[in-house]
């Protein structure tokens, strides 16, 4: 593992979306970097090459340096990809994680979504698709390449999977009517915390309202409300 490092900071511009990538082929990173660059609104504060080094990178950030995007690779040395959401979703549920692999198994899209990934896109797609699926999840909409989207919808899979474990908790707990203090204390987490998974579930369910949300939760679930 290497240390991480800052990118030039002569090339960042204070209003830009900031970019932390995550990959243990430094061309590989080089070449997505000179890229996001040059697109308004992008820029690439900081590198790592594997996932240990990228949340080392994360605990010693300042606030003005926090990135609004983590993009990472699968497969590297140390703690690949998929850990990496996960543990980026328990500790900064509000930063989005865009999955760029070469694999195409459905079965890493499924299980980097559960982890907490918005997105997943293959290192093969073409240069407007990276570009799209930034931007849609930045705007926290899940994204999937074109092929990968075309073997998801084939296996009708359910919006459902695409919700990590915590987001699932505290789908159970809005579908019981708790508040978010309540779902707070359950979980130990903070209520921020809790406001912060509420809006991606909605994100992620397309869905707007309170009330919706709590009626998707009780018949998607199955929750017996009444009996607690």
């Amino acid at each position: 593992m290497t240390a991480p490092h800052d990118a030039d900071p002569a090339v960042t511009t204070s209003s830009a979306a900031r970019v932390l990538l995550i990959d243990d082929h430094a061309l590989v990173r080089d070449g997505m970097r000179m890229h996001l660059t040059l697109q308004p609104g992008l820029e690439v504060v900081g590198e790592a090459d594997d996932g240990e080094a990228a949340l080392a990178w994360l605990a010693a950030a300042e606030a003005g340096r926090m990135p609004d995007l983590v993009i990472t690779d699968i497969g590297m040395r140390g703690m690949g990809g998929i850990a990496l959401a996960g543990a980026l979703h328990d500790r900064y549920p509000e930063l989005a994680v865009l999955i760029v692999s070469m694999h195409d198994n459905l079965e890493y899209v499924r299980q980097a979504i559960r982890a907490g990934a918005r997105g997943y896109v293959l290192k093969d797609a073409p240069a407007d698709e990276l570009l799209a699926a930034i931007q849609a999840v930045l705007a926290g909409r899940v994204f999937y390449s074109a092929r990968i989207a075309r073997g998801m919808a084939a296996q009708a899979v359910s919006p459902l999977d695409a919700l990590t474990p915590r987001e699932r908790d505290i789908l159970h707990g809005i579908g019981r009517g708790q508040a978010n203090k309540d779902i707070a204390v359950q979980l130990g987490v903070s209520v921020r915390t809790v406001e912060t998974h509420r809006l991606n579930l909605k994100r992620k369910l397309g869905i707007e309202g309170r009330a919706e949300l709590v009626k998707y939760a009780v018949q998607q679930l199955g929750l017996d409300v009444e009996g607690g």
